[in-house]
């Protein structure tokens, strides 16, 4: 499949070039980046070909087939409709847009286009995961009623582009970071819909930019009443960054038992009902990566492991907490 990129503002899109470059199913034609300075630092740093002048230009090249989108959060929407517009297939790192009016169009062109639309949603493709959605389906946790979810980062201020703290670029933390828990409780516990009890940003770490909201908390409902609380700040310190156990932990009861996973942590712990000693589950590859799983879906397979109304509809729950995290200001 021929593949173009569109916006090269955050590093996570060069991952998405490089397994592109990697796979023998992918051509890329090119690129665009309308920042002379990301532009520059794509094609010195990544090897980024930004051979178009404009993004009209990339959409009007009847070749390209899909589109990937990496530009600043609050600009992917527009570019994602109007790349549906033109009849392109879409991968945009997350999120897919900053407003629920933008992803109601995304989702209501994808349907009359028959195009279609992925997203970076790296976690369905951790080992760990395919253990874990393993250990719920065969009923040993039993129901769930309980979960805390914890996607605290490092601020990294100075390294992060700085177009996040332009006023508008972001769009709130909880639909930056959340997205990823948020779609693991659909994948991995089978809760789709939430009702939201309480979301709130403020800004503790960012000392600069005291209008950016860097620190997050909610509280869910799940619609069979299992209750969800999340931490979802940039918290963790410099130089700690990634490389804390914690990063991505998921705490889990049920009625069966209680299970552990954190993605930075190397053990996945399960104590089931009437056992004092954990069992360490074993992690399992999953069946694909997101870029072969992208192909899939566009080729219209039924055994995606992220399917295009995931996406929508982790998107539309993470921008729901969001805006009522906005609204309670």
């Amino acid at each position: 499949m021929k593949i173009a990129f569109a916006g090269l503002r955050h590093d996570h899109i060069f991952a998405v070039h490089k397994m592109a470059l990697a796979h023998g199913e992918y051509e890329i034609t090119g690129a665009f980046e309308e920042n002379d300075a990301a532009r520059e630092r794509a094609e010195s740093a990544f090897g980024v070909n930004c051979c178009y002048p404009t993004y009209e230009a990339l959409l009007s090249d009847d070749t390209v087939e899909a589109v990937a989108l990496g530009g600043c959060y609050a600009h992917r929407g527009a570019m994602a409709i109007q790349a549906l517009r033109a009849g392109k297939h879409v991968l945009a790192d997350k999120p897919l847009c900053t407003d629920l009016e933008t992803l109601d169009e995304i989702e209501k062109l994808a349907k009359e286009t028959g195009k279609k639309v992925s997203g970076m949603f790296t976690m369905r493709y951790e080992p760990k995961l395919r253990a874990v959605v393993n250990l719920v389906q065969s009923g040993a946790l039993g129901e769930i009623g309980n979960i805390y979810f914890g996607g605290q980062h490092p601020l990294q201020y100075g390294r992060r582009p700085m177009w996040y703290f332009e006023k508008g670029m972001h769009g709130g933390v909880i639909n930056d970071i959340a997205i990823h828990g948020i779609d693991i409780l659909s994948f991995a516990f089978g809760m789709n819909s939430f009702k939201v009890l309480s979301a709130r940003c403020w800004n503790k770490y960012a000392l600069a930019e005291k209008d950016f909201r860097d620190s997050a908390q909610f509280m869910l409902q799940a619609e069979d009443g299992a209750g969800i609380l999340s931490d979802v700040s940039y918290a963790v310190p410099d130089g700690v960054e990634f490389a804390l156990p914690l990063y991505w932990q998921f705490h889990v009861w049920g009625t069966g038992g209680v299970l552990d996973f954190s993605i930075g942590k190397k053990d996945m712990l399960f104590w089931q009902k009437g056992q004092k000693d954990a069992v360490v589950l074993d992690e399992i590859p999953p069946e694909a990566d997101y870029m072969t799983d992208f192909l899939r879906l566009v080729q219209g397979e039924k055994n995606v492991i992220l399917p295009m109304h995931d996406v929508f509809a982790a998107t539309r729950n993470t921008l729901t907490i969001q805006k009522y995290a906005d609204d309670a200001e």
